[in-house]
């Protein structure tokens, strides 16, 4: 709970308490093609936020619903945030592909690019050190290079075994 103190002339708040909570819920549907090794965003799935204090955490959440256009895209994929354009994952690691979250959940496999749905589901806690906007986006990584089928099966053929979702991104800013 906010509280004044004496001769103060802003507001107080304990570390920890949630100051502000901004997101993106994305109900339409987008092809995303990569290259291989490449950083890619999400373009949709972008979220702004202004911290209120250079020491506060921002806790970037994602879930991101849809297919990939080959079949081993779900193991070959990393992802990860962008902070305007700083990736933000694990430290790199030799040759590895690095991210915060590795492949994506499929709920059925056969080797089917086209009917079968996909979803990465993964958060971060970041220290941007800043009082300024900040841009978080949706970022992943594949290595062979494939298209992310945004909130829609691959295929998407219009019968009930070809099924749609939303994405969304949230940016929860903590005291620090």
């Amino acid at each position: 709970m906010p509280r004044l103190i004496s001769g103060a002339s802003a507001l107080t708040r304990s570390t920890g308490s949630i100051l502000q909570v901004k997101y993106t819920q994305f109900t339409g549907t987008n092809q995303v093609t990569s290259t291989a090794y490449a950083s890619t965003a999400v373009t949709d799935l972008t979220v702004n936020i202004t911290p209120t204090a250079t020491n506060s955490i921002i806790k970037i959440q994602a879930m991101v619903n849809g297919e990939w256009s080959t079949a081993s895209g779900a193991t070959e994929s990393t992802w990860f945030f962008l902070r305007d354009t700083t990736k933000l994952s694990i430290a790199a690691a030799s040759n590895r592909s690095v991210g915060i979250l590795m492949g994506t959940s499929i709920t059925y496999f056969l080797e089917d690019h086209d009917s079968s749905p996909e979803h990465a589901s993964y958060s971060y806690f970041d220290s941007p050190n800043s009082t300024s906007q900040i841009t978080y986006k949706v970022a992943f990584n594949n290595t062979y290079g494939a298209t992310w089928s945004l909130n829609r099966t691959d295929g998407d053929s219009d019968t009930a075994s070809y099924e749609r979702g939303l994405s969304y991104i949230s940016a929860t800013e903590i005291a620090g």
